[in-house]
């Protein structure tokens, strides 16, 4: 099997119910980036890369599309022995830009596996369960309208709430960690400030609220911040924003920095990147998530994959965007969470979604990518 063609489209993802708000923006839609790689046997496989913006990581959306361009005609004609060869082809065509090397590593995967009768997590070790848990992500926003939507999913049977801090006086930050544990006393609260807050804030936090069970979630932009504090700190802390390779997760282990992380597939490369990462926290028992910044279906897809095959005592979620989202790719195999869990796909179809129905709901592709690079 040979790759013969490669095709890259750009996606507009509208966001229901208002605008999302993080501490360095707020959004009402997300630029994607789909990519489908054609075998000569006529098998697709699918990949997807959505970054937030241009400034929540050094990513954004026109530069996936320009460096898949980039390395797409080098693709053209190649066999497909495995991702992990032509990831190292990708390497010596372009330095870095991992999250556009991840779609063509998350395509793939979905060939191969559609080429071989075998979903994708079984190609990434077998899966533990066929649902992982889905943290809800709450926007940040007004105390009482927080505390009432965090009580709600709650209510829904969603495990685990992260509560968006940071870009505003931590008084108000701390009003709403209160408020939002008062409401639902959810042991599982995971504060996200996605690098924003200062130590000193940090260390506020953590004193203001030691009867509130949460984990500081890549409070700081730094791990030499982070490594300033951490003696000082009695919740727990996982990196997120800071893991952009397996190097910097070896780091962070090896200084003792953290208690976990929030991984990204898009973030580490793709599928094969962040499951070498998952064989490492396993090893060093670290727990952590297996998600995305945002996207569609796929890589919703491809983050439920590869989180059924962690360790069931590792995993603190699988969180995927589409309760956020207006569009599916595929709407009668919709990705979405049920009570608080999302699981895979199975069946005769073994990849993300029918090469049929990912055309009949993709978004127009824009003109100077409806045709391979």
């Amino acid at each position: 099997m040979r790759i013969a063609e490669v095709h890259v489209y750009q996606v507009d993802l509208p966001l229901t119910g208002g605008a999302y708000r993080m501490s360095e923006g707020s959004y009402t839609a997300f630029d994607s980036t789909v990519v489908q790689v054609v075998s000569d046997t006529g098998v697709s496989g699918w990949g997807e890369t959505c970054p937030v913006g241009p400034t929540y990581q050094p990513e954004h959306a026109l530069g996936a599309r320009a460096a898949l361009r980039q390395m797409a005609q080098c693709l053209v004609g190649r066999p497909v022995t495995g991702p992990l060869e032509l990831r190292r082809l990708l390497d010596r065509q372009l330095n870095g830009h991992n999250y556009a090397k991840a779609a063509v590593d998350i395509a793939l995967h979905d060939m191969i596996g559609k080429a071989h009768g075998m979903r994708v997590c079984e190609l990434l070790g077998g899966a533990t369960t066929d649902r992982v848990p889905s943290p809800y992500a709450l926007s940040r926003g007004d105390l009482d309208d927080v505390a009432r939507i965090a009580a709600e999913r709650f209510a829904e049977d969603y495990p685990r709430l992260q509560i968006k801090v940071g870009g505003r006086p931590v008084e108000l930050d701390i009003e709403v960690i209160r408020k939002v544990w008062e409401t639902t006393r959810c042991t599982r609260l995971s504060i996200d400030a996605n690098r924003a807050l200062t130590t000193r804030d940090v260390l506020r936090i953590d004193r203001e609220c030691p009867d509130v069970p949460f984990v500081f979630e890549q409070p700081c932009n730094t791990m030499e911040e982070i490594a300033a504090i951490r003696g000082g700190v009695n919740h727990a802390i996982h990196l997120d924003e800071n893991t952009e390779n397996l190097n910097d997760v070896l780091r962070a282990i090896s200084l003792g920095i953290c208690d976990g992380f929030g991984l990204k597939v898009t973030r580490l490369g793709g599928l094969g990147p962040i499951a070498t990462v998952r064989d490492l926290c396993e090893a060093r028992a670290m727990p952590h998530t297996c998600d995305d910044t945002w996207g569609g279906d796929i890589i919703a897809a491809a983050c439920l994959h590869v989180g059924a095959t962690v360790a069931p005592r590792l995993l603190d979620g699988v969180w995927v965007a589409q309760p956020y989202l207006d569009l599916h790719y595929d709407s009668e195999n919709p990705c979405a969470s049920r009570q608080g869990t999302s699981g895979c796909r199975s069946g005769p179809d073994s990849g993300w979604f029918r090469t049929k129905a990912c055309s009949a709901h993709r978004s127009p592709p824009s003109p100077d990518t409806s045709q391979p690079p």
